[in-house]
């Protein structure tokens, strides 16, 4: 990853996207499978923080994509945020809950 936290363009890129997916037909295990590493590192950069999180403030608007979009940027930040408690798993299953839901036409379904 670059410095500016954007994937490296020469970065190998695992293109079996099923490798390790459980097929038993349990979605819970698919999904924490298909989760990002929490193995990987995440230091305190307050400006990293503030960069996302302005962004996030940017894109917030009326709509509920967008404020779902700005949501996931301040998760994100959280990482780098010294005060922050969530993981890479703990975003990813967040994100995918709420696009289940929002699939099965929302919540008061």
């Amino acid at each position: 990853m670059s410095d500016d936290g954007r994937p490296d363009a020469d970065a190998d890129v695992d293109t079996d996207a099923d490798a390790g997916a459980d097929t038993d037909g349990d979605a819970e295990e698919v999904d924490w499978e298909m989760a990002p590493d929490s193995d990987a590192d995440f230091p305190a950069d307050p400006e990293r923080v503030a960069f996302l999180r302005e962004i996030a403030d940017d894109i917030y608007g009326e709509s509920s994509e967008s404020r779902q979009v700005s949501a996931i940027l301040y998760r994100v930040s959280d990482l780098y945020d010294p005060d922050g408690d969530t993981s890479p798993e703990e975003i990813y299953l967040n994100v995918r809950h709420i696009m289940d839901i929002k699939a099965q036409g929302g919540i008061d379904r």
